[in-house]
């Protein structure tokens, strides 16, 4: 494999407008859980099953690992989406299509962390909702959803992409 040209996309107006919700996304599931927090009981359903269901119960001090690794995967994310030439490519990269496949690539990351902070927030709001003993929203929708709004996209942009 030889040396990749190292290109910085530029950000559409688009990029732009999902970066910023991206950020304003992170701080919003830090803000729900912080005034949450107070209100919840000492233990709290810390896991559930395929149907939805709360399996496993822990102190409440556990809600704050969902939006703690909602942003350590969001900074990463990031911090990785400023080096789109090591990333993994389903066709060889040159000059010639460097900036389209990183383009590509970059945007695909872009929605992919928005997404993963998406779904960490939506197992906060779960959480807190089975916590104070109220009726589940999720249920058996959360895991396709999940799956659906990941994967979709990335085959779309692997599609592209090709």
């Amino acid at each position: 494999m030889g040396e990749r040209p190292k290109i910085k996309p530029k950000l559409t107006t688009a990029d732009t407008v999902f970066e910023i919700l991206g950020w304003i996304l992170v701080f919003a599931v830090w803000a729900f859980t912080i005034v949450k927090y107070a209100s919840l009981p000492k233990i709290i359903p810390i896991h559930y099953n395929l149907a939805g269901e709360a399996d496993r119960f822990g102190g409440k001090a556990n809600i704050l690992t969902l939006p703690l690794i909602a942003t350590v995967l969001f900074i990463g994310m990031t911090i990785l989406n400023k080096y789109p030439h090591i990333f993994n490519y389903p066709t060889r990269i040159n000059k010639d299509n460097a900036l389209r496949q990183y383009t590509i690539a970059t945007r695909m990351v872009r929605y992919l962390k928005f997404s993963v902070v998406l779904i960490f927030g939506l197992l906060a709001v779960e959480t807190v909702r089975n916590a104070e003993s109220q009726p589940s929203e999720l249920n058996v929708w959360f895991l396709p959803l999940t799956l659906g709004i990941i994967f979709v996209p990335t085959i779309y942009y692997i599609m592209k992409s090709i």
